[in-house]
């Protein structure tokens, strides 16, 4: 089985660490998170994957191949120009279409569930398209998708609605797609896929693009978008079933403190205090630094979070 893991993105949310590394580069208790959706589709019979790249590309190629499992062949697929979400895939197809299914995934988050069961039901059912939804209190947020009662979808966020709704639940971004979705895809270069590819198929009549909807104890779901969300993610890294990153990190050379993640290599100088805080691999800390509440990367300190993030601890959940 083959996958893509869409890792091309600018990470303007994620300024301004993402100047310093691509998002998929961003160590999480030291290690890249490119590491945890590698290890994760290895798992599930995935045996060779694409990445598309284009922000810092050679960073994230590096990472990659550093991270890889046995097992699992990794190729990229490098972008000049951003291509958005849907014209990556376009790209990525005849690579996809030697897979029936294939899967695709996002690259900035750590999610943990029963894959290989998703591929399953999809195949038995003959669906063009099946994608993961959960059911999370952060939809008001992240926007959700709307399903009727046999698991069709009716709603893409607040953008397209056909009416017929009757559950929903935030998109994992985690695609399962046949060989022939990919005969429909627009003829265009740049273009998002659910907005200029799955909604004109919906709007067309298909009935064969389903949502399934996973509750929160069987689907693990962190998102890495932001810096608070990386904060958060270092400082209280969820346990997954296929991935032991503590054990690996600690390997490295990563101390891991409660409120505190310092990297591998990094130096802090004698008065240093930080709370609530990631120091990234090879820093030096400088004399007598107060800081809470962000990351120390690239010289400086890096405030992630808000009061209000400070004073509200996030609840993880451990792997399904």
């Amino acid at each position: 089985m083959r996958a893509m893991i869409l890792a091309a993105g600018l990470g303007a949310r994620m300024q301004p660490l993402s100047a310093l590394r691509p998002k998929p580069v961003l160590p999480v208790v030291g290690i890249p998170l490119v590491a945890w959706p590698l290890a994760w589709l290895a798992r599930h019979g995935v045996r060779e994957v694409v990445l598309n790249l284009h922000h810092l590309p050679h960073a994230t190629r590096a990472a990659a191949e550093a991270w890889t499992p046995p097992g699992l062949a990794v190729r990229f697929s490098e972008e000049p120009d951003l291509l958005d979400t849907g014209g990556g895939i376009r790209r990525a197809a005849p690579f996809l279409r030697e897979s029936d299914p294939s899967i695709v995934i996002s690259g900035d988050m750590i999610c943990d569930f029963d894959l290989s069961a998703l591929v399953a039901r999809h195949r038995a059912r003959g669906d063009r398209l099946t994608l993961a939804l959960r059911d999370d209190p952060r939809g008001d947020r992240f926007g959700t998708i709307g399903l009727d009662s046999e698991g069709r979808m009716r709603r893409i966020a607040r953008r397209f609605d056909l009416g017929g709704e009757i559950e929903a639940g935030v998109n994992v971004s985690v695609y399962v797609f046949a060989r022939r979705a990919f005969d429909s895809l627009p003829a265009r270069r740049v273009f998002n896929h659910l907005d200029d590819w799955v909604a004109p198929e919906l709007a067309s009549g298909a009935q064969d693009l389903r949502g399934e909807r996973f509750s929160g104890e069987t689907l693990l779901w962190e998102p890495v978008g932001t810096p608070s969300e990386y904060l958060a993610v270092n400082l209280e890294l969820p346990t997954v079933s296929y991935f032991d990153a503590p054990c690996r990190a600690r390997a490295l050379g990563v101390r891991i403190e409660p409120g505190l993640v310092i990297g591998a290599g990094a130096k802090l100088e004698p008065g240093v205090r930080l709370r609530r805080a990631v120091v990234w691999n090879d820093e030096l800390v400088p004399e007598g630094l107060h800081a809470e509440g962000g990351v120390f990367a690239g010289g400086r300190f890096h405030r992630c979070e808000s009061e209000g993030e400070r004073t509200t601890p996030r609840r993880v959940r451990n792997a399904p």
